[in-house]
């Protein structure tokens, strides 16, 4: 079976705070997107694993990837084609790369924390679905939505509610297709690969992640991937 990751990594993280790039950010010596890209790699069931940067990126030359990476930096595409949000930076990633049927992972660049088992184990379980899946965990704290005073309108029930995370895994041309279809217009309601084909009338899979699988978004996350990392490495 044909499968390769995308890992589109263009964005500032501004809500990091900080004026490198969030997937350049020290995580326990190197930078974050390292322990990500590691964990592609090291999947058994993964062809090849793209990075997707800015154009404008000047981070990424600064590095040493095949020593970050090993041998294994020889299946590590980079394309220059990352756009101004990240729909569009998956967008022309997929259009770059040689029109197929593939499946594509689609995974955020700050998620370090998962793991090549997880990547493997999510292949064979959509290897022969009809439309493909994504990792995602049940909701499991009481939800409230807030008034624009950020006081409590009303709580939401949580029954049915489930997280989506990332690997999201869709056929290449068929995910192509979708976002062609959904951007520039629809670009504020497309915030995962996922939400795409929805807009088709499609229904991907919920594929059970882990709650060890946290997205970088805020400093007190750079903490939390690290000892989580640290766990994994004892």
């Amino acid at each position: 079976m044909s499968a390769l990751a995308l890992v589109p990594a263009a964005g500032s993280g501004s809500r990091m705070a900080s004026a490198t790039p969030k997937q350049y950010l020290d995580l326990l010596g190197q930078p974050l997107i390292a322990h990500t890209l590691r964990a592609l790699l090291g999947a058994a069931r993964l062809a090849q694993v793209v990075v997707v940067i800015s154009p404008e990126d000047e981070w990424w030359e600064s590095y040493d990837w095949s020593d970050l990476l090993g041998d294994s930096f020889a299946r590590l595409l980079v394309l220059r084609v990352g756009g101004d949000s990240r729909a569009q930076s998956v967008l022309n990633g997929l259009a770059a790369l040689p029109q197929s049927d593939a499946w594509v992972l689609v995974h955020d660049a700050a998620r370090p924390c998962i793991t090549s088992l997880q990547v493997d184990a999510m292949i064979i379980q959509l290897e022969y679905d009809p439309v493909g899946g994504i990792l995602a965990v049940p909701v499991a704290d009481t939800l409230k939505v807030a008034t624009n005073e950020q006081s409590i309108a009303r709580t939401t029930p949580r029954a049915g509610l489930w997280q989506a995370q990332t690997p999201q895994m869709f056929r290449q041309q068929e995910l192509l297709s979708a976002l062609q279809a959904a951007l520039p217009e629809h670009v504020a309601d497309i915030t995962d690969e996922a939400s795409a084909l929805e807009r088709l009338g499609k229904s991907p899979k919920l594929i059970m992640g882990s709650p060890w699988n946290l997205k970088v978004t805020y400093p007190q996350d750079l903490i939390l991937a690290g000892l989580l990392l640290k766990a994994e490495s004892l």
